[in-house]
Order: C-alpha cells, then sequence, then structure tokens
C-alpha cells in the first residue's frame, strides 16, 4: 500500500487542483450554550443520512461505528473488528475472524450472524463500494464470516475499510434495510442526532479498547468558511475542520489557537461530458485544459503554487504517480488555435463564437469544499480571456451525479479522495469502468 506523504503535492485529470485539508485546535473560555464538560467539533460536513454509505464518513470519524479492516496512519491494512483474514488461492473466498465477547451499543453480542446482516445491507447501498465486489454469499460461521465471490478479488480487504461497510447492530436497521438508529461497537454510542448537523456522543463504557479520556463529544455541521473561521478565533469550539486559505490569517493571529495542516491524496479535477454538442469536440476539450494556469490559481486561491495539479494521482500515492507523464501545460495562444481550428472565431467582445452562438458552458459545483466556489470562479475568469464564457452554478453536490444520469451536465467541479479506499485501485476501477461513473467520465 502507498505511503502517505505530508509533502506539498496534487494532481488532476483535466486540470486542476488539489488541495491541503486544513485542521485547527482551539482553547477557548467564552460561555457555551451546550455541555461545557464535552469536547466540540466544527466541520463543514452535513450528514444527510443515518446510512453508513451517505453519512461521509461521521459516524465512523466520531468513532461510533467500526469496520471489520482498517488503515494505520501509513495507509497500511489493519484489524478492525476483525482479528484476522485470509482467502482461497484464487481469492474468490475470504473469511474474517471475528473477536469474541463484543457487544453493540444497545448491549447485544457481536455475532458472525450480525455482520453478515450488515454486510449484506452495504452490498445494496449504491454509494458502497462493497456493491460492486459481486458477492454471491455472505456466510456466518461460528466465530468468523465467509464472503464467496463471483470472481476473484484481491482488493476485498481495502474495500472493507470503506466507511459504508460498517458493522451497525440488527436493531438498527427496519424491515427492509433502512437505517433506523446508529448502534455500532465503537468507543462512543450517540446519544442525540439531529440530521443533518449535530451529533452528540458519550463513551461506551463497554468499549474493548483502551478506555476514552474525554467523557463527550458533540458536533455541529457550519457549511460557511468564515463562520468556521470566526468561531476558531473567537475560541467558541475546541476542533474545527477545513479553513479556507483566506480565514487563515484571522486565526493565525488569534491566541491559544493551534493551526495544523496536513495533506490528503484528494484530488480536484473537472468532469466534462463527452456527449455534449459543443464538448464532444476533443479540440475542444483540449483548448479548455490548456487555457487553465493551474499553478496560478492554486498561488491565489489556495495560497500554496505547488498545488497546481499536474494529473490525477499526486506524488504520495507512488505507485500510482507517473513521473515520466507530461505535466499539463498552460497554452492560452495554443487553446485559440484549438479552437479556431474546431471552427470557432472570436467576436468583438473576445467571445468565441460558432453559426452566430457564442462558445457558452456551465461549469457546476458544491460548496461543502470551501475552496470550489473560489477555484470555479478563477476557472471562469482564466477561460474567459482564451473566449470561453463559463457560467458558474454552485448547488448541492448530489446535482453532478444527476446531471451525469440524465445528461444535462456539461463541466462539474469535484473533488475526490483518492484513498478513502486504502488500495486507490478499488477508486480506479469505479471511476474509469466501461459505462462511466457518477464522479468519473
Amino acid at each position: 500500500m502507498t505511503r502517505l506523504s505530508r509533502r506539498t503535492i496534487a494532481a488532476s485529470i483535466a486540470g486542476v487542483l488539489m488541495p491541503g485539508v486544513l485542521m485547527l485546535s482551539a482553547c477557548g473560555s467564552q460561555d457555551r450554550e451546550s455541555d461545557t464538560d464535552a469536547l466540540r467539533i466544527v466541520g463543514p460536513f452535513e450528514v444527510h443520512s443515518l446510512v453508513p454509505a451517505a453519512s461521509s464518513a461521521v459516524f465512523n470519524r466520531l468513532h461510533i461505528i467500526e469496520t471489520l479492516v482498517g488503515t494505520d496512519m501509513d495507509g497500511d491494512i489493519v484489524e478492525g473488528l476483525a482479528t484476522a483474514w485470509s482467502s482461497s488461492e484464487d481469492q474468490s473466498e475470504w473469511t474474517f475472524e471475528l473477536p469474541t465477547g463484543v457487544t453493540f451499543h444497545d448491549g447485544t453480542p457481536l455475532t458472525s450472524e450480525a455482520v453478515a446482516n450488515a454486510l449484506t445491507w452495504a452490498a445494496q447501498e449504491a454509494g458502497s463500494p462493497l456493491a460492486t465486489a459481486d458477492i454471491k454469499h455472505i456466510e456466518p460461521l461460528d466465530s468468523a464470516i465467509r464472503i464467496e465471490l463471483e470472481q476473484p478479488l484481491p482488493t476485498l480487504p481495502a474495500i472493507l475499510t470503506h466507511y459504508s461497510t460498517a458493522v451497525l447492530a440488527p436493531a438498527a436497521y427496519g424491515d427492509n434495510g433502512e437505517v433506523l438508529n446508529v448502534i455500532g461497537t465503537g468507543a462512543y454510542q450517540a446519544s442525540h442526532i439531529e440530521l443533518p448537523a449535530s451529533i452528540r456522543t458519550t463513551k461506551f463504557d463497554d468499549w474493548r479498547g483502551a478506555e476514552p479520556q474525554i467523557e463527550r463529544v458533540e458536533f455541529q455541521t457550519v457549511s460557511r468558511a468564515e463562520s468556521r473561521a470566526l468561531m476558531a478565533a473567537s475560541g467558541q469550539v475546541d476542533v474545527i475542520f477545513h479553513l479556507e486559505p483566506s480565514g487563515r490569517q484571522r486565526v493565525e493571529s488569534a491566541n491559544n489557537v493551534r493551526l495544523v495542516s496536513s495533506l490528503q491524496p484528494r484530488t480536484l479535477y473537472m468532469k466534462v461530458n463527452g456527449e455534449h454538442p459543443v464538448l464532444g469536440d476533443k479540440r475542444v476539450r483540449q483548448a479548455i485544459s490548456k487555457g487553465i494556469d493551474r499553478a496560478s490559481i492554486a498561488d491565489a486561491v489556495l495560497r500554496e503554487r505547488e498545488l497546481g495539479a499536474t494529473q490525477l494521482f499526486p506524488p504520495s500515492l507512488v505507485a500510482w504517480h507517473n513521473d515520466d507523464l507530461a505535466p499539463l501545460d498552460h497554452d492560452p495562444e495554443g487553446a485559440i488555435d484549438l479552437l479556431a481550428d474546431a471552427g470557432w472565431t472570436q467576436g468583438a467582445n473576445g467571445l468565441m463564437q460558432r453559426d452566430g452562438q457564442p462558445l457558452t458552458v456551465t461549469l457546476m459545483t458544491y460548496p461543502d469544499r470551501p475552496e470550489l466556489p473560489a477555484l470555479a470562479a478563477a476557472i471562469q475568469d482564466q477561460l474567459r480571456q482564451i473566449g470561453v464564457q463559463v457560467r458558474v452554478d454552485v448547488t448541492n453536490s448530489s446535482e453532478i451525479p444527476v446531471g451525469h444520469e440524465d445528461g444535462t451536465l456539461e463541466l462539474g467541479l469535484l473533488a475526490r479522495h483518492l484513498a478513502l479506499v486504502s488500495d486507490p485501485l478499488v477508486t480506479v476501477a469505479d471511476t474509469f469502468g466501461p459505462e462511466g461513473a457518477d464522479w468519473g467520465p
């Protein structure tokens, strides 16, 4: 497995950027409306569902639920709920050993039947990589489960590190597999959940590991980046995730605040509709790529020039990054030549037109990653310089796969973490599948 690096790096498909994930820890003395003894955490992540596959890993990050397999800080696969695993010679059958004496938060025991039940429901969730694993049968054994596959799958343990495969208690599910409550085996149990913005937890007394030193944790969603920066600087909360570069100066100048930056193997890239009447022309797509100055955008928006992307995989994923691949170049004159070759001419207002129609496309993005709208505005400005008029539509992230499905999406600017599953091959297979993908071509 690739060793994750702390270096400042970035990557791209068609010309975008990868930001670092900024994390802040603050100690303040202001009065709080909620439990003053709880660790208060704020982040941009909205939780729209109790289903693990649709929860953005928040329940996993709060240590409420667990997966069979985990990863360490180097990205290597380690034990989760499973204590060991093995496969048949052709890797089409896998066995995962389970611990004894583990209980769910509702007091029921962790059994092989409960694990098989949870994974069976997870395999039916479209947002889970387990749904693409071609599972034939999940069989509970005495103290293990056996997963039989239609074909060999060496990456199954890596897939089981994904947050969507977390194991919930049987009582968490309704008759049709809908998740009615989040009942896990983690160090903390949920005491209050108010979708999409508030989760409170207390430590689980029967947790099998070392006793947590923090009694209670509160998580709150704050979508506006400037609000998070203000909360950090004023000491209203203890930990804040994700700050825009523009908010860092306010936070860095505050007293009793520690700013920690941790870069992730995440890439920002543009998804392009290859069947669009205009974008279906390869020359237009190449012109758009050449019209984007990635390093300048990284410098102006992300405040780190080195984050300008050169290819899909960052150097931190050493087994996947190709050092011999020529970097994506910024060539406005070459872009204009490509558009001219495709039949577009520059009008008096500087915009490209053909048959009396301007070259206008819509770029859709979302505010969940606070840097995306700012990057979209920068891309809009740069493409205007080669005669391409870009309309920016900031909306819900779910609109991008909807637009993919019905063919209305033109351009989509999105962020994708390339190691949510510890083996990037799983993400690659999904992204570049024969039918395309919601977050791929």
